[in-house]
């Protein structure tokens, strides 16, 4: 392909993307594939001369899109939203067409220069502190592929700096602390570094937050067991239920266990602390005080295109200490001088995308107001549907609502509420009707043996008539699913 045939490709990729957003909302959100549906439509070896592109293109309509789910449908309610913006678009388009590595200063001065201003640009958006940022000289942060790369860096950097500050420490007894509310990240950390991790329990009573009470009992239980706990995973709005660890109450059993990494995930919920009026909520200021990292993902719900996740660090030196391996090849009198940001000791890999410049555009084009605009709409639509919730008399919300998500079930009839058993399968029944439609995308999870189920709003596209429409799917759904129920043999039926 040269350039014009580039060109002419180009106009066509560009006019069949914005033909898709315009047409999104009249998609299914779910593709009607089954496994395996793909292997049988492409030949089973590559060709052995050039195809024409169009006829790749073509392709492309013909036998992928009809696979695809599609994240950004204004009801897609799944997991996290997954952000996608013509800005973040033209981002990643322009950085593929200079394919810099970017794994030293001298590979990719711009790129690597670029990364530092707008990871300093996200940390005052969402407020973090000055110690967090390039411009302290100290601390700095680096944009990685998704959070559980984040939380994997961040183990690393405090098993490296615990190793350092106590070398006769065994492998085996190092211990890396999680809830049961934490991110599958944590497990396969352990798994991938061969390191022993411990769930720390939590409770619907506390809204499953981890509280300082049973962080302090661990570590006392496990500095009596000879083990060496070094880092804790604490998390700002979990995936099952949104639940916020309460850092204020960590913040001061860490004091008498300045040893202790804290790294907070923020993946999703992060980007909320754009608006000030959330920031108490997710205990920013004592993230400031007590955290050594921080990570968020801005291509979850802040409107930046795969892959995003912004870690920042207070203390550069760990992280980079840790990951650093200089051969004579990758040397540049530029590193050796340590004036330069060389980004292949920030992250896992040795080269890496230049990600910074979709971040850049989409910061640029929104702007802080119309960043915090969308955080607030999104939470608003959450608190409308958590309203018509509350005054459903079959639908009930398991847990308070946080930020844009809400957790509910279908409501069991009064002599049945202590039957856990029978409730779940109904709810499990439930469930499988919503996921059975293709004009929905809803997931669901289990909170203390209770099946419940999620609706995660973040879509750009997502308006008012779509939460509406959902709350109606919802109603309508388990409505069929409790009529169905009752007319099951007594002793299973509600």
């Amino acid at each position: 392909m040269n350039v014009e045939q580039f060109r002419k490709a180009g106009y066509q990729a560009i006019d069949r993307i914005c033909d898709h957003y315009y047409s999104l909302q009249n998609k299914a959100v779910v593709p009607s594939v089954q496994p395996g549906y793909l292997k049988p439509l492409i030949p089973s070896a590559p060709p052995e001369s050039g195809e024409d592109f169009q006829i790749i293109a073509d392709d492309y309509q013909r036998l992928i899109v009809p696979g695809l789910a599609y994240w950004q449908h204004p009801s897609f309610f799944a997991y996290f939203p997954i952000a996608s913006t013509f800005e973040g678009i033209l981002g990643d388009l322009y950085a593929s067409s200079v394919a810099n590595p970017v794994f030293t200063w001298a590979s990719g001065p711009a790129c690597s220069e670029l990364e530092a201003i707008v990871m300093d640009w996200a940390a005052k958006l969402l407020g973090l502190a000055p110690g967090f940022m390039h411009e302290s000289g100290i601390g700095g942060g680096a944009i990685q592929s998704t959070a559980s790369e984040s939380a994997m860096i961040a183990i690393v950097a405090a098993r490296a700096s615990y190793q350092r500050s106590y070398p006769d420490t065994k492998l085996e007894d190092l211990v890396i602390y999680v809830t049961s509310q934490t991110h599958s990240l944590g497990i396969k950390a352990g798994m991938v570094l061969g390191l022993a991790v411990r769930v720390l329990d939590v409770h619907p009573d506390d809204n499953y937050s981890l509280r300082g009470d049973t962080l302090s009992n661990a570590l006392e239980q496990d500095a009596g067991a000879g083990k060496k706990p070094f880092i804790l995973i604490a998390t700002v709005g979990t995936t099952s239920s949104g639940a916020i660890d309460n850092v204020r109450e960590i913040k001061e059993v860490v004091k008498d266990h300045p040893y202790l990494r804290i790294h907070v995930d923020a993946a999703w919920a992060g980007v909320a602390f754009s608006c000030p009026e959330y920031r108490e909520m997710g205990y920013l200021a004592e993230i400031n005080d007590v955290a050594d990292s921080f990570c968020t993902n801005f291509h979850k719900w802040g409107l930046v295109n795969l892959e995003a996740s912004a870690l920042w660090v207070k203390n550069r030196k760990y992280l980079t200490e840790a990951l650093d391996v200089t051969p004579p090849y990758m040397r540049t009198k530029q590193g050796d001088n340590d004036r330069t940001l060389d980004l292949r000791n920030w992250h896992l890999a040795l080269s890496r995308r230049f990600r910074s410049l979709k971040l850049w555009f989409v910061l640029r084009s929104f702007g802080v107001k119309g960043f915090q605009q969308h955080i607030r709409k999104s939470i608003g639509l959450n608190n409308l549907f958590v309203n018509l919730v509350k005054q459903s008399d079959i639908i009930e919300i398991l847990v308070p609502p946080s930020l844009g998500l809400t957790v509910f079930r279908v409501k069991p009839p009064s002599q049945h509420r202590d039957n856990l058993e029978s409730l779940n399968a109904l709810n499990t029944d439930f469930f499988s009707r919503l996921s059975a439609r293709d004009d929905i995308y809803l997931t669901q999870t289990l909170l203390d043996g209770v099946v419940c189920i999620r609706l995660a709003v973040g879509a750009v596209q997502t308006e008012e008539s779509h939460i509406r429409n959902a709350f109606g799917i919802v109603v309508k759904e388990a409505t069929l699913a409790i009529d169905e129920w009752k007319q099951r043999p007594v002793q299973s039926a509600l």
